[in-house]
C-alpha cells in the first residue's frame, strides 16, 4: 500500500532546503501564474472598504498592512500565495491589508521572519499596524474613484 505524502507549506519547505545543505543554489526564477493579476483598483479600493466598515468585524481584531520588496521570483510568489491562504487582502503587487486577531497577526509576522533569514538576501518585509481610522482617511492618487460612494460615507444635508 502506498503511504500518501502531506502537501508541505512554504515554510517547511525552505527549512527542509536549508538542511539539505542546498542554500548557496541559484534561486529558480519560474514565471508566475495569476497571482500577478491585480483585480481593477476599484474593486481593490471596495474590498478595503468592506474590510473596515464590516459590522461583523471581531472586536479583537487588527489592521495591518505587509509590504515587501523581495528580488527572487520564486520567494515573492510563495510569499503571495501564503498570505493569501492566511486571508490577506491584495491591495497592490506587493502589499496586503489583513484584518485579523494578534496571534495571527504574531503567526504571519514570526513566519515571515523566519523566511527571511532561511536564505542570503536583500530583501526587505515591513508588517504595519493601521488604525480603522486611519484606512477611512486614505486616498487614491491616480485613476479617478469615488472613495466617498465606496465608503458609504457621502452624508446629504436637508434644510
Amino acid at each position: 500500500m502506498r503511504k500518501i505524502k502531506a502537501a508541505l507549506d512554504y515554510l517547511e519547505r525552505l527549512r527542509r532546503i536549508q538542511d539539505s545543505g542546498m542554500e548557496g543554489c541559484r534561486p529558480i526564477n519560474r514565471p508566475v501564474d495569476e497571482l500577478d493579476e491585480l483585480q481593477s483598483v476599484e474593486l481593490r479600493a471596495h474590498n478595503i472598504f468592506d474590510i473596515i466598515n464590516s459590522s461583523k468585524r471581531p472586536a479583537g481584531n487588527m489592521l495591518f498592512f505587509v509590504m515587501y520588496d523581495i528580488e527572487s521570483n520564486k520567494v515573492r510568489y510563495n510569499i503571495a500565495k501564503y498570505l493569501i491562504r492566511k486571508g490577506c487582502t491584495r491591495i497592490q503587487k506587493s502589499i496586503f491589508l489583513a484584518d485579523m486577531d494578534n496571534t495571527a497577526y504574531n503567526n504571519i509576522r514570526q513566519d515571515l521572519t523566519e523566511i527571511q533569514s532561511l536564505y542570503d538576501n536583500h530583501d526587505s518585509i515591513i508588517i504595519c499596524p493601521v488604525s480603522t481610522d486611519m484606512l477611512r482617511n486614505m486616498k487614491i492618487i491616480g485613476k479617478n474613484i469615488d472613495l466617498d460612494i465606496i465608503a458609504h460615507s457621502r452624508n446629504t444635508l436637508f434644510f
